[in-house]
């Protein structure tokens, strides 16, 4: 199997940012797209060494870490977490990177950052995933996430880690085995010298805590469908709160080139670790390249 190396990457302003690369295989064919993975909130590139391990060897594939994520450098200054800042990080690294076009996968609020490309770089976008994502935000998904983030107590053991991770999601994650579990803890934790860190930043929150859920959060319909000239697949957990059925279907409506799948037993965002999930994805990409 092939193995990701660790590059590094340095941001317009000075911040290092982190990729996970899987190589090609030499004889990997040359119509072969790459895959780029963008993480969730408060999610590194980590979460898709599974789905990675998948698709690697036939076609390059590479996750990102954002700024304060992963091994990406923590901003002294929470205001940089912002969607545009790490639009134009993401930017940065895939130039840096010589990645000019690609299937993207993007969960949560990697996804968001995809639909974005559709007005910084649409050249870039030749298909994309979109993991419990769509052009409308539930607000009760949003508070619970604003309830936990950066929030976290810490544990002193991986056993307590896993109960952390249970008290957040298993209302709605119900369809998870231990082993889904133990993995989900250890890509939220990490244990250092000094004790258990979460593998983001914190101050994150800051920044995403000052989204006022009174108000209406504006839908990104128009983002969404300028991703009518390629194909989409959205994953939907089926316990998702920031997802609902209803923008599911609208997308569907609206995209001319659109399939979904429900993760059963899944809320958001499902973990991308499932064999049915999985399979679902590396044969939607390889649709791509035969097209």
């Amino acid at each position: 199997m092939t193995q990701p190396i660790s590059r590094f990457f340095t941001a317009k302003d000075g911040v290092r940012l982190h990729m996970r690369d899987w190589a090609a295989q030499t004889d990997a064919p040359a119509s072969a797209l790459p895959v780029v993975c963008l993480p969730g909130l408060s999610r590194t590139a980590a979460d898709f060494d599974v789905l990675a391990a998948r698709l690697a060897g036939a076609r390059r594939v590479v996750a990102l870490d954002y700024r304060g994520r992963g091994l990406s450098d923590r901003d002294p200054d929470w205001r940089h977490y912002d969607l545009f800042v790490e639009n134009i990080d993401s930017l940065t690294v895939l130039e840096a990177a010589g990645i000019e076009a690609a299937i993207f996968v993007g969960t949560s609020r990697g996804g968001l950052h995809t639909m974005l490309l559709t007005g910084t770089r649409p050249n870039v976008l030749r298909a994309v995933v979109l993991n419990d994502i769509g052009p409308v935000l539930e607000t009760e998904g949003l508070r619970r996430i604003q309830s936990y983030v950066g929030k976290l107590p810490t544990p002193a053991s991986w056993a307590e880690a896993v109960d952390i991770a249970k008290t957040i999601m298993a209302a709605s994650f119900t369809g998870l085995s231990a082993a889904d579990w133990e993995a989900y803890a250890r890509l939220t934790f990490e244990e250092t010298p000094t004790g258990f860190v979460t593998r983001y930043d914190p101050a994150i929150m800051r920044a995403f805590g000052q989204m006022d859920l009174e108000k209406p959060i504006p839908a990104l319909w128009p983002q969404f469908e300028a991703l009518a000239p390629v194909p989409v697949l959205a994953i939907r957990g089926e316990n998702s709160d920031l997802l609902s059925q209803e923008t599911l279907a609208e997308m569907g409506r609206r995209h001319p080139n659109f399939a979904a799948l429900t993760v059963p037993g899944q809320g958001h965002a499902p973990l991308l670790l499932d064999e049915p999930t999985l399979a679902r994805i590396e044969a939607f990409v390889a649709r791509i390249d035969s097209a």
